[in-house]
């Protein structure tokens, strides 16, 4: 077995055992929502077990740097907002629906799958580590992205964080800051992450460049059309009439200035 197929199996294994271990925990709490919050920690175990197996090079480590600052951003953010809420209402309604066997089927359906992508979405970092080569200007915008990605979800998080404690915003709809701009500054800047990440890894070249790319793509897609645009805004507009307006003026994903008529 060749050392990128050997580091990979090993990755998907770590990523595995750390899904089965939150799944174990979560059939007491009745809280599938567990999966999100480790999210990160699926992504970032196999990092770390790649390069413990490997000596990172000047782009391993910095792809790892920002790997973990991701990571934990994200651990932070996720654990903050979401103590004491119980189960998410997406996996309640999950749970509504499978009845009983939802526990067993948990396992497969989130914690399983969970692991399986976030696995694909660390592949770059692997594609750079078994495959070192010099730092060169396309590293230098890959990981400006990235950083700036990171940046930019930072403040949206932060931004919406303030809007929901205040008591004035029965509703109202949060299109300020980087929220006028675009309905989703986070999934936003969660893309350019990824892309950042995934251009160091083209810039290292060696086989794994092309593969490594979808890790971004299955990313974006995600965002788009999975968990992250589609599912918030599928019903937003009839809990929130204010949010149709909102979404007249306000850019879905990409951050762009408010069409004529917009608040400031």
């Amino acid at each position: 077995m060749s050392p990128l197929l050997s580091l990979a199996v090993l990755g998907l294994l770590v990523s595995l055992a750390l899904a089965l271990a939150t799944w174990v925990l979560s059939l007491p709490l009745r809280d599938a929502s567990l999966a999100d919050r480790i999210w990160s920690a699926l992504i970032a175990a196999p990092a770390l077990a790649y390069a413990w197996f490997l000596r990172p090079d000047a782009r391993g480590l910095l792809m790892l740097a920002l790997l973990l600052l991701w990571a934990l951003r994200l651990a932070i953010h996720l654990t903050r907002r979401n103590r004491g809420r119980g189960e998410d209402r997406r996996y309640r309604a999950m749970r509504e629906r499978h009845g009983a066997a939802f526990g067993r089927r948990s396992l497969y359906l989130v914690f399983g799958l969970q692991a399986l992508l976030a696995w694909i979405v660390g592949w770059p970092l692997l594609a750079a580590l078994v495959h070192p080569a010099p730092l060169n200007l396309l590293d230098l915008l890959g990981a400006l992205l990235a950083a700036t990605g990171i940046a930019v979800e930072t403040v949206a998080d932060a931004q919406l964080a303030r809007f929901l404690r205040d008591p004035r915003r029965e509703g109202a709809v949060m299109d300020r800051g980087l929220w006028a701009w675009s309905r989703h500054p986070n999934y936003f800047g969660e893309a350019c992450v990824w892309w950042g990440l995934g251009l160091m890894a083209v810039a290292g070249g060696g086989r794994g460049a092309a593969w490594s790319l979808a890790s971004p793509l299955l990313m974006t897609g995600l965002l788009l059309k999975v968990s992250g645009v589609a599912l918030l805004e599928r019903d937003i507009a009839e809990r929130r009439p204010a949010y149709r307006d909102y979404a007249a003026r306000t850019s879905a994903f990409i951050p762009w200035p408010p069409r004529r008529g917009a608040r400031p």
